[in-house]
């Protein structure tokens, strides 16, 4: 069985936002939105080359993925920028579901993690406009 499809079983079995995969070595999350993305890049551990399954993927966890090195990426569900961001760079991606926009948590509006990067082009840009939308939200 291909990374790919033990890291989306792994998601949907275990109920996790998030899976890793590389061989036998498993990474799993169950926080929400960019978190745990950032923490694996914070913590400089090395995925590059995994395989990658996430419920939500947006522009801006797109970029980290980016950052990340992963090879590949499923997705529940993607915004077409993430697909743009994720394909553009030699990604491959599978997703259930490809959306015109991620929607914010409530449900009322755009996400704003993906609106703090959708004008942007660079992922290192974008890792510091991450940031600060995260720093600005904990206020």
């Amino acid at each position: 069985m291909r990374d790919i499809d033990r890291a989306k079983e792994s998601l949907h079995a275990e109920g996790c936002t998030l899976v890793l995969v590389h061989g036998e070595e498993f990474l799993t999350s169950r926080e929400r939105g960019v978190a745990p993305l950032l923490a694996i890049l914070e913590e400089k551990r090395d995925v590059a080359g995994w395989s990658a399954a996430d419920r939500v993927v947006g522009k801006a966890a797109a970029f980290l993925y980016l950052l990340l090195g992963v090879s590949e990426v499923y997705a529940d569900v993607i915004s077409q920028l993430a697909m743009g961001v994720l394909l553009g760079h030699g990604i491959h991606v599978e997703a259930q579901t490809v959306t015109d926009r991620i929607i914010n948590r409530a449900g009322d509006g755009p996400c704003p993690m993906e609106s703090a990067v959708e004008k942007i082009d660079d992922a290192d840009e974008a890792l510091a406009a991450i940031k600060a939308k995260l720093s600005a939200m904990k206020k």
